[in-house]
């Protein structure tokens, strides 16, 4: 087995990309561009999987079969199960699997990663229906968010792994002179993985969120083992399948990436997380149980949790524009995005467009006519919106007229034409004072958004800047037509290490991250501890070792 010529090009078109920091996608993200059989067929194997045991995955003697997923749309059960096992025999059959997967070479490694991707493209339309249905998401976010750009950013940490393990030579013959003689050693470099890797996968994005940790730790020789949320398995267990039908094909240990499904009812992340042997831990999904991952004794951990994203409003070009950008942004699949803005922070003296202010007031009406239009059209408002991935987070909207806040917009169901059942919300819109921080500090998960009247920019620059020290954020959107004031907003929020977006309008949101182009969570804020894809987050799952011997 060797690094083909047709991956080694595409493994090196990553690498150049990452440093390039342009423009850049193996997989495109229009579903045309997988051929006209393509959707039929992919409809055709999600619609055949339903009601029947998930068999694709190669791992032997389950002890049971198991499966929870509801489709938001229909709120009917999926009906698939997936094989379930104790934690020791996952834990067991990973260490067993890892002692071969770590001599495995790095070129037939990517072999075999890259290979997977190439397999994986082929189902990306199944990939859809079941991220469609197990998580709300719409069925073109579904199908790009879980296709195209997460098998970017998988390529992404692959090629990023690629790069890191080949930074120094692996032999070397070392000579120091020393007068009339010197000494020789022959040297010897290697990269040790660190051991069993844990991806611990969220309700919301199963598949986008879990890749770059999985092939960032398969690529540094690490055997992985993938746990997603009893209530979206469907679609990163097509992954994982795709991985093991490869590794078998290759004569290698399937169980260096195994699935670990369980229940609601009989959780075991926290076995699995505490357990020794295990030496690595990805973790995506709330703050309390991601600050547990981060103190367990012994474990390398990467963690992207809960932040609060605050959106900074001094002046604009064209209003009209930059309401109509924010009000997708906010809308876009019920706010049930870890890039979501939810603080909007406006000057109570208004907003400055070219010559004129417009009033506070104005801008406030403005903004909520904007959302309640995206809500209330009958096309885009489902196709934006989707539906609500979890009950808890429709109780969650349902909760805030208990706020001290005033409703401007309140919540409804969004009718949706070809899922009339489905389980939705329209963004519900609060409005509070500078002064409640009590209750815009913490995240609101879901489609709640809350405009906030400060006294002026440098108020709303300052409690954006404290809400990411004390919460963490991922985005930060700005919007002003004073470089200075741009300068100031960006000086700020970079002490924080959260990332500005400024004056964006059209087709381009706060919302998205794009590989090879984008960091995806800075790691130095307490919205996570890591970054993908920077060079540590793949360093950091190896230890360079290197060996010495006298000639």
């Amino acid at each position: 087995m060797a690094l083909s010529a047709a991956n080694k090009e595409i493994v090196e078109k990553a690498i150049k990309a990452i440093h390039e920091r342009v423009f850049y996608a193996q997989y495109p993200e229009h579903p045309k561009a997988y051929g006209e059989d393509a959707p039929g067929i992919g409809l055709a194997a999600f619609n055949n999987q339903l009601g029947k045991p998930f068999k694709g995955l190669l791992q032997q003697n389950p002890v049971a079969w198991e499966g929870e997923e509801v489709s938001p749309y229909t709120m009917k059960p999926l009906g698939i199960t997936y094989p379930v096992f104790e934690v020791d025999t996952l834990v067991v059959r990973a260490g067993r699997a890892f002692d071969a997967w770590r001599k495995v070479s790095v070129d037939d490694r990517a072999e075999i990663l890259v290979e997977a991707l190439e397999k994986v493209k082929y189902r990306f339309f199944e990939i859809a229906h079941a991220t469609q249905h197990s998580t709300g998401q719409s069925f073109i976010m579904s199908f790009q968010a879980s296709g195209p750009h997460a098998s970017d950013r998988a390529l992404e940490s692959l090629a990023a792994g690629y790069e890191e393990l080949n930074r120094f030579p692996s032999k070397v013959e070392w000579e120091k002179p020393m007068g009339k003689t010197s000494v020789k050693l022959s040297k010897e470099f290697k990269a040790i993985p660190k051991g069993v890797g844990l991806v611990i996968g969220c309700s919301t994005f199963p598949i986008w969120n879990s890749v770059p940790g999985i092939f960032a730790s398969l690529i540094t020789g690490n055997s992985v083992i993938v746990k997603p949320h009893p209530k979206s398995v469907y679609p990163i267990a097509i992954v994982v399948e795709e991985i093991q039908k490869v590794l078998q094909a290759k004569g290698l240990d399937i169980n260096i990436c195994q699935l670990a499904s369980d229940s609601s009812n009989n959780l075991i992340t926290k076995k699995l997380a505490e357990n020794p042997v295990v030496k690595i831990i990805d973790y995506t999904g709330g703050s309390a149980f991601g600050d547990y991952v981060e103190h367990i004794p012994g474990k390398t951990t990467f963690t992207e949790k809960a932040g609060v994203n605050s959106v900074i409003l001094d002046s604009v070009a064209d209003l009209k524009a930059v309401v109509q950008n924010l009000s997708f942004a906010a809308s876009l699949y019920s706010g049930q995005m870890c890039t979501a803005p939810q603080n909007f922070f406006i000057p109570a003296g208004g907003v400055k467009q070219g010559d004129t202010v417009i009033p506070y007031e104005e801008v406030k009406k403005a903004f909520v006519d904007a959302v309640a239009g995206i809500a209330n059209h009958p096309q885009m408002g489902p196709g934006t919106l989707g539906a609500i991935q979890s009950e808890l987070t429709l109780k969650r909207v349902a909760s805030v007229k208990d706020l001290d806040a005033n409703v401007l917009l309140a919540p409804g169901k969004v009718a949706n034409a070809e899922f009339p059942d489905a389980r939705t919300s329209s963004p519900v819109i609060l409005e509070v004072d500078a002064k409640d921080t009590g209750v815009f500090e913490n995240e609101l998960f879901g489609p709640i958004i809350l405009l906030i009247k400060t006294k002026d920019t440098n108020q709303s620059v300052s409690l954006a800047k404290e809400m990411v020290a004390k919460h963490g954020a991922i985005t930060c959107a700005a919007y002003t037509t004073n470089e200075e004031t741009a300068d100031y907003i960006v000086h700020e929020m970079e002490s924080v290490f959260a990332p500005v977006s400024l004056n964006l309008t059209g087709n381009i949101w706060v919302n998205q991250h794009a590989g090879f182009s984008d960091f995806h969570v800075t790691g130095g804020n307490p919205a996570g501890n890591a970054s993908f894809t920077n060079p540590e987050y793949v360093s950091k799952r190896f230890v360079w070792v290197g060996h010495r011997r006298s000639n």
